[in-house]
C-alpha cells in the first residue's frame, strides 16, 4: 500500500509521528502536520521533532495498528511533492536533523511502519515552511482530519 488515502481508509488505528527541525524551514513540515492532526480513536498523533529515538517506548505503548512517520525528505521531485513509502524501502540515510537513521527505526517498532516524505524547497535556517510545502502540508492535514473515524 503506497497511498495515504488507502491507508487512512483501511487502517483502524493509525499513529502519525511528526519528525523534523522547526528552525530549518521545510524540515519542520512533519512537526507542522502532526500538530494539526485532530486525535480520535482511530487517528493518533505524536510530535517528536528531532529525537524520535527518545519516544520509541511511548510510540509502542500507544499500540497503533500501523505507524506513519512524517518527515521532510529528498524525493528528487518538485517542492511539496509527497510520497508514502514503507520504512524498509527508505534508503539508509541519517539526515542532518536526526540523531538516528529512519531505516534503523524499523528495528524498534512492533508495528508496520511507513514514511510520508515531503520534498522540501529549503532546509536553510528559518522558521516558516515555503509556500509549496505549506500547501501540501495543509492538504495532508485536511485528508487526515476529514477521515471518518
Amino acid at each position: 500500500m503506497h497511498n495515504l488515502a488507502d491507508l487512512l481508509e483501511q487502517t483502524r488505528r493509525l499513529l502519525f509521528i511528526g519528525v523534523g527541525n522547526v528552525l530549518k524551514s521545510d524540515d519542520g513540515v512533519g512537526v507542522f502536520i502532526s500538530r494539526q492532526i485532530v486525535e480520535r480513536p482511530g487517528i493518533l498523533s505524536l510530535t517528536v521533532e528531532v529525537s524520535i529515538e527518545n519516544y520509541i517506548g511511548k510510540i509502542n505503548s500507544r499500540e497503533p495498528e500501523e505507524i506513519v512517520i512524517i518527515d521532510c525528505m529528498e524525493l528528487g521531485s518538485s517542492p511539496g511533492t509527497y510520497r508514502l513509502m514503507e520504512l524498509k524501502n527508505v534508503e539508509d540515510i541519517t539526515f542532518n536533523t536526526h540523531n538516528i537513521s529512519l531505516n534503523k527505526l524499523g528495528d524498534f517498532f512492533h508495528y508496520p511502519t511507513y514514511v510520508l516524505g515531503v520534498q522540501p524547497r529549503s532546509v536553510e535556517f528559518g522558521d516558516e515552511l515555503s509556500p509549496p510545502v505549506m500547501d501540501s502540508a495543509k492538504r495532508i492535514v485536511n485528508m487526515i482530519n476529514q477521515t471518518n473515524r
